[in-house]
């Protein structure tokens, strides 16, 4: 004995369904066609009550469906969804202003747009677009409990979440290229221009990347287990090699060689540190040349000061540990919702997704907090564009000496010097 029936479920709850029983041999149940999704279906689960039978005769049946989505948008609890969404206007508000501050700086102020601080400038822009495209809206699906904002545009966003990771990360990676060139190289061939072509180039291709989500290639979940669309579990073998590809691009090839390229400028550095200290009182005759010093007539001496040759690399080497700590733990979640579908059904999923996209979220707060701490100039120039009622932050100590050329500061010869 068998039935056959067809469900039509337009939300979550417990209905009373009639059904005809029949004398034969398979059962059928057919689910509603805009709940099956290509590569990321999960069939809805159904708790039946009891059911009285006879030979032909006609039961009611207590049947209770679950979407997945809802279920996951209420393993959140009311405190849990108040902290989420505090700590997210935290982010935004320090995101948004921190960045736009930045760029405000570089724009106004003709002595800010060096080479490296174009690119940075850059990067505080990727990071300011993304607190107005994407934390706003993943801000209100924690407040809601669903995403309200349609299919098309929860792929758009992901397309905008992935453009402005990608760029930010293209940046990070062409300063710390920069960096290696100058102090291992002793190459300083990177200027305003060149800094320019290379921020174009970083954003057309970081666009190419991104821009398959928006048109549904890879097609998402939607709505999607998290405040955002994000990658989930998938057979399809497209699906999963543009996964790879886009983690690939956005972090594990640019943390190698980020890691490469600090490893060998950290080995400079400390070489370059035990040979001045040995010789404190001469310099070599190639950097006097550089420096203009060859005219002199009389013995001299100059003291380089350590803590300004390193300060910059030290600058972006905390930007880079940010970017790990903040992003190592999203992509690995990202591998695995993609691969395992145990993980990525679980009933804490949303919650899980959550706290690590508050994470990747962080670190667009805290750039500019760095800027303001290790670059001088950035703090000078914060200073000055805030009234003074609002002047209240910290003075650094000391001052800056004038930059003169950054591989006459870190490298030396190896032979001649003069004394």
């Amino acid at each position: 004995m068998v039935f056959s029936a067809m469900l039509t479920l337009a939300h979550s709850g417990t209905s009373n369904a009639t059904f005809i029983v029949y004398e034969n041999a398979y059962t059928n149940f057919t689910t509603p066609q805009f709940l099956l999704r290509s590569g990321t279906t999960q069939p809805l689960r159904y708790s039946s009550g009891a059911v009285l039978t006879t030979e032909r005769s006609t039961f009611l049946v207590n049947t209770t469906a679950i979407l997945p989505s809802q279920e996951v948008f209420r393993s959140l609890s009311l405190p849990l969804q108040i902290i989420l969404s505090a700590a997210m206007i935290f982010i935004l508000l320090v995101s948004f202003l921190g960045n736009f501050v930045v760029c405000l700086m570089v724009y106004q102020k003709a002595a800010m747009r060096s080479a490296i601080n174009i690119l940075l400038a850059s990067l505080a822009f990727a990071d300011m677009l993304l607190a107005v495209l994407n934390m706003p809206f993943a801000l209100i699906t924690i407040i809601t409990t669903q995403w309200i904002f349609g299919d098309i545009f929860c792929r758009v966003s992901a397309m905008f979440f992935w453009l402005f990771v990608i760029e930010g990360v293209a940046i990070l990676l062409i300063i710390s290229i920069d960096r290696f060139l100058i102090i291992v190289q002793r190459q300083d061939k990177l200027n305003p221009y060149r800094a320019k072509i290379l921020i174009v180039i970083s954003w057309a291709a970081s666009f190419v990347v991104a821009f398959p989500l928006s048109v549904g290639n890879p097609n998402l979940q939607i709505p999607s287990r998290a405040p955002q669309c994000v990658f989930g579990y998938s057979t399809s073998p497209g699906y999963r090699a543009y996964v790879i590809i886009i983690l690939l691009i956005s972090f594990f090839i640019p943390f190698l060689v980020m890691l490469y390229s600090f490893m060998g400028i950290l080995n400079t550095v400390r070489h370059n540190a035990v040979r001045i200290h040995s010789h404190p009182d001469s310099i070599c005759l190639s950097q006097a040349s550089k420096l203009g010093l060859m005219s002199l007539q009389r013995p001299f001496q100059m003291n380089i000061d350590m803590s300004f040759k390193t300060r910059a690399f030290t600058t972006i080497l905390i930007l880079f540990l940010v970017f790990i700590v903040c992003w190592a733990p999203f992509t690995t979640y990202s591998l695995i919702a993609t691969f395992n579908s145990h993980f990525y059904y679980k009933h804490n999923f949303f919650e899980i997704s959550t706290w690590l996209l508050w994470l990747c979220y962080l670190k667009s707060a805290l750039n500019p907090l760095i800027y303001y701490w290790r670059i001088k100039k950035f703090h000078d120039a914060c200073l000055d564009l805030m009234p003074k009622y609002f002047k209240f932050l910290p003075q650094l100590p000391g001052h800056t000496r004038r930059r003169i050329r950054p591989s006459a500061i870190y490298v030396c010869g190896e032979h001649r010097s003069v004394v």
